[in-house]
Formats: C-alpha cells, structure tokens, sequence
C-alpha cells in the first residue's frame, strides 16, 4: 500500500513574500511534502479595525505577486474571504481536513485580536501539528525584560538590552525553498477578494523585488545621510520601506542585515545615519513588544491611566478641518493633504500634526489614530498607537504633557522654504519664503486676498487651555 502523502499548510497572514519567511521555510522543509499556502480576506474585522482601503488594496496587489512567486515554487495559493478572524481560524481547520493536512504553518501576529484568534486555533487543532514562528520583528516579545522580568516602559534602557541580545542571536535571513517535487494543480480565480482597487504611486512599487532593491538603494544611496535628512519632508531622505514591512512584504531581518552588510561598523557609531535608522527599527520593536506586555494598547485605552480624565473638545468642525488640511496653518495642512492623497506621511510630520490635533485643538488622540489607520497605505496597529501616544504624552516614555510644538516653529525648522508646503498647497505658491508659514501677514500687508483659511486657533491661548485640561485631568484622577 503507497504510503499517505504528507501535506503542508502555510497561513500567510502580514508575511506576503517567500524569502526570509519563517513558517514557509519550515513548511518546505520536508521535500516530499505537498505544500499548499493559504490566505483569509476578513473584509468584516478589517472595516472594524479600520484599516485603508488603500492598505486592504495594497495587500490584494502583493497577495497577486505572491501568487506568481509561490507557483514558481510549485505551491498554490488558495484565498478565501470570510467576515473576520475567528471565522477565518474555523475555515483554516476546515480546509485542512478537506486536504487531510498533517501540519499547518503561520508567523505569529502579536495584536489582542489576532492573538485570539489564533489560541483558539491551537485548541481546536484537534492532532493536527501547529508550528508557528516570531517572524515580524527581530526579537520575539517578552524576550527583552528588565532585572524583575518586566517590559521596559522606557525607550533607551530597552534599546540597550535589546542590542545586547540581538548581538547574541542568530538573525541571518532564509533563502527562498526549493522548488516543491510535486506541484499542485489549485484552481484560483482573479481577483483573490473583494476589494477597491486603487492605484500605487511610484513612491510604493509592487512586489517582493521592488522592495528589496529600495531597501539596497536607502542602504547603499541614502543612510548615510539618514541623520541629516530625515526630518525634511521636502526631500527623500526617509527608507520609505514602512509599507513594506507593515505587510510583510519585507522583513525587519532583511533590512537589519542589508544595513549591516553595507555599514558593518554600524554598532559602533551611534551618531551615525546607519544607527540612527536601526534606532527607528528598534522603536518599531518597543512599540510591538509593549502591546503584547499591556493587552489594554490594543483596547484605546491610554498608558498614563488619569489621562482618561482629560475633558477633551468634542468640535467636529475643528476635527473636519484638521483631517482636510483646512487648518490656516500651512504645515499641517500640507502634510494632511499628503496623506489623504498618497497614503503616507513623512514621520517628523506626524509627530506636529498629531501634536497639533492634541494640543492646539484639544481633540482625542484615539480620533486621531482612527483617522491615520483609515488613511495609511503602512498602517499598523503598534507604530501607529505608540507614535499618537507619545505626541499626546499618554503613552509610555512619552513626550511630556508640558511639551507643546509650536507648529509655525516646526514649519519653518523642517520647512524653512517651503518647498513642501507649495508642493501639497498650490494656493500658496504666490507667497514669499518669508510668509510662507504666516500666509495671512503677506495677505494683510500687500492687501492680497489668499484662497486659504485663517488658522483656526491661537496657538497662544491653544498652549495655555491645553495645559489646564491637562493639570484638570491629573487632579481629577487624584479624586476618583
């Protein structure tokens, strides 16, 4: 009697590339083994979590590159569309009895959500092995802990242990796997899932190879001058790779040892642009390490507990025009209008726009994180909430709560020309560079009209309200 063929699954989930990929690696290990790669589309859990349509697009055009990548090594890639992620864990058990699988495959995904999900699966395996892999970040979480065995809360101290041990560990990317013996013939129709597509700038190419050959480029063209340049948004002086590795399409292994290979001295100069970008990989990590320590993260609940006692203003007209780029100030708007058209946002904008949302309008911060996750082609739930937790000094080593950017002052350090802001607002283009952040003093002077808005607060009286709510919020939580 022939023996049982034995069969693979591999769940790819953001992990959308077949090199450097730990579970597709294990899956292939075995050469007689039939592999059949998997993908679940939950357009339910997705609209839930807010995610971009522009992202939702994103992964459908590299689900079609991995696609072609995994037939070439003899492995199809069968897509199914569920509503959310408990429906898709009871469909991956499903199929894997239709296909009597003897093992399924997947890279671990560390949100409280994600994680349920796949406990669940775990438990409900039933005999069938689950071998599942720390593949999103270059050290697992919970391996990088204080003296007490706790989640470091501040930055540096964590960044000193985690380089002390990502020394010590063997971080050396996989190669692809050979191609399969035996191919599997699965039908797979066109498109994966339901889905808007939207278009790609030029800044994002599609495909594994793509983002390879910009992760050579950054490394080999632009780190060096990473330090200098990366808080202009008028030139390209960042990676641009977070789309990339907010989906898997790279991995952090990949742009660590890339960076290394080109700057092998790269742990001895921390003044370097080479450290500087693995300081920005290694914040990366500290903000994904602290959503597994502290569940609540992952629940829009704010680090600092009496910040959930600040009266926050609830102006849906503030919020429109902050969102639309209709402020009156010229920086913010310019880099609001950057990420509703392209999907992404430079970081050092980030920072004032989320300042400006918190601390000149007093808004929510969790408004403000919906409403980037909604937008950003590189969202991502650890980045995203740590980056707004720090600019709204809610978070852990957070920016202080007293500390308030002053955005014309940020606009003229970063964009002291203006070249970005004419870039994202042509109605501003007839303005001198000495105006070009106080628009309406030109206007005033030489009696011009500007088709653009009057700021919408005085960032003044904005700085000394907001430091009331918050000293409000701090004595309001000594009362409870």
């Amino acid at each position: 009697m022939a023996a049982k063929q034995v069969c693979h699954l591999i769940w790819f989930r953001n992990d959308l590339r077949v090199t450097d990929n730990k579970a597709l690696s294990s899956a292939c290990a075995d050469p007689q083994a039939n592999v059949i790669a998997l993908f679940t589309a939950t357009p339910e859990q997705w609209q839930q979590h807010d995610v971009s349509p522009r992202q939702i697009s994103f992964i459908h055009q590299h689900l079609i590159e991995l696609q072609r990548s995994l037939a070439k090594l003899g492995i199809p890639l069968v897509c199914q569309t569920v509503a959310n992620f408990m429906d898709a864990a009871e469909w991956v058990l499903n199929y894997a009895k239709t296909q009597q699988a003897d093992a399924l495959f997947f890279n671990r995904q560390y949100e409280w959500n994600e994680k349920q999900r796949d406990d669940w699966l775990v438990k409900n395996a039933h005999g069938m092995h689950i071998h599942a892999f720390d593949d999103f970040l270059l050290l697992p979480p919970g391996s990088v802990t204080n003296q007490k065995g706790e989640m470091y809360q501040v930055y540096t101290p964590f960044r000193r242990a985690f380089l002390t041990q990502l020394t010590a560990t063997d971080c050396r990317s996989l190669r692809v796997p050979n191609k399969r013996a035996d191919s599997l013939n699965i039908k797979e129709t066109a498109p994966l899932f339901p889905h808007e597509h939207i278009a790609v700038s030029q800044q994002f190419p599609i495909g594994e190879q793509a983002a390879l050959k910009q992760l050579r480029q950054f490394c080999t063209q632009h780190v060096t001058r990473y330090q200098q340049d990366r808080d202009i948004p008028s030139i390209h002086g960042t990676s641009q790779l977070s789309p990339y590795l907010a989906i898997g399409v790279l991995s952090p292994r990949q742009c660590f040892n890339r960076l290394q290979a080109e700057n092998p001295d790269v742990l001895d100069y921390p003044d370097s642009g080479a450290f500087t970008w693995l300081n920005e990989l290694i914040w990366r990590e500290f903000y994904s390490h602290l959503l597994v320590a502290f569940p609540r993260l992952c629940r829009y609940q704010p680090f600092i507990q009496w910040t959930q006692h600040i009266h926050w203003n609830n102006s849906s007209t503030d919020f429109d025009a902050w969102k639309t780029g209709k402020t009156g100030y010229p920086i913010i708007d310019a880099a609001m209008r950057q990420l509703n058209e392209t999907g992404w946002m430079h970081n050092r904008l980030r920072m004032i726009v989320a300042s400006f949302l918190v601390k000149d309008l007093l808004i929510d911060w969790r408004k403000g994180e919906k409403y980037f996750i909604s937008q950003l082609i590189d969202g991502s739930l650890a980045a995203n909430n740590g980056g707004w937790q720090w600019s709204a000094s809610t978070g852990v080593d957070a920016c202080p709560w007293f500390r308030i950017f002053n955005p014309t002052t940020q606009g003229k350090k970063f964009d002291a020309q203006g070249k970005f802001i004419r870039r994202w607002l042509p109605e501003l283009n007839n303005v001198p560079d000495k105006y070009i952040h106080t628009p309406h003093e030109w206007s005033l002077i030489n009696n011009t009209p500007l088709d653009y808005p009057e700021p919408i607060v005085d960032h003044k009286q904005a700085r000394l309200a907001t430091l009331e709510a918050f000293e409000a919020g701090k004595r309001n939580s000594l009362k409870q």
